[in-house]
């Protein structure tokens, strides 16, 4: 993958604990502009990226997973602080556990939402359904109606609209490029990095999400030493927007514990 320099990326807060927000497959950093204000008033610093290909920063030749966690660990590098946490939904929680394991000296904790780690942990039948349901939607009402199917029955509130309307907006290249990395990105190498983990580890699923589903998730917190689970019953594939009280409770009692502000 070829990139040079820094993704784009915002700032809020200020403090010696950042908190480095990763969006999915379907999104691109304003998607969490509730869910960083919320960290921000529990004295976090927060960092929110538009990974290579989405939102303003450019998509480069090559897209991969492994590069895109290599352009993460740059920007924590770069920019993070004193304690840093890696909080990756979706695609961006697939790439958490491969960014810690570039600069583990960096990070302190984890939190891995709504992924189930790498394409391999789904059944030969989701596999088929994640890509057909993804590969052809042409960008507009098509890619709308994907991310609304992500979403439980009857969700709704202004995170939830924020999220639609965002992600709805992901380019259509973007999209080919991305689904290509998560299709080929080694399974041997996704295992190594997820067994890899040494720090605190929160994986959060929605209860009624069909793509990072808890049950897969629970194979992913089997194979990281001392991981919690938590599940927000009720909850598709966007908990911290669906259900933000209870998404925020499981993940501030985690942060207390194990990188306060």
């Amino acid at each position: 993958m070829k990139t040079t320099g820094l993704p784009d990326y915002l700032v809020s807060g200020n403090s010696d604990t950042t908190v480095f927000l990763l969006h999915g497959l379907f999104g691109a950093k304003d998607y969490w502009r509730f869910h960083a204000r919320r960290l921000v008033e529990q004295g976090y610093r927060v960092v929110a990226w538009d990974a290579p290909g989405y939102g303003t920063s450019p998509l480069p030749e090559g897209l991969s997973l492994p590069g895109l966690a290599e352009v993460q660990a740059r920007l924590i590098q770069a920019v993070g602080s004193k304690t840093n946490i890696v909080h990756g939904h979706s695609m961006g929680g697939q790439l958490t556990p491969k960014i810690y394991s570039l600069i583990p000296d960096r990070i302190a904790a984890l939190v891995i939402v709504a992924t189930i780690g790498y394409f391999g942990n789904r059944t030969p039948e989701e596999q088929a359904a994640f890509i057909r349901e993804r590969a052809d939607t042409g960008g507009g009402a098509g890619t709308e109606k994907v991310v609304q199917d992500m979403f439980a029955p009857g969700a709704s509130g202004e995170e939830v609209e924020l999220v639609r309307r965002t992600a709805g907006r992901t380019p259509p290249l973007t999209v080919k490029a991305a689904l290509e990395a998560i299709r080929t990105y080694p399974e041997d190498e996704a295992v190594a990095a997820i067994r890899g983990v040494r720090v605190p580890t929160l994986l959060v699923a929605g209860g009624v999400d069909k793509v990072g589903h808890a049950e897969g998730m629970r194979r992913v917190q089997a194979m990281i030493e001392g991981s919690e689970l938590a599940v927000v019953e009720g909850s598709g594939h966007y908990p911290w927007a669906e259900k933000p009280a209870e998404f925020n409770a499981h993940l501030s009692r985690f942060l207390e514990r194990n990188a306060p502000a």
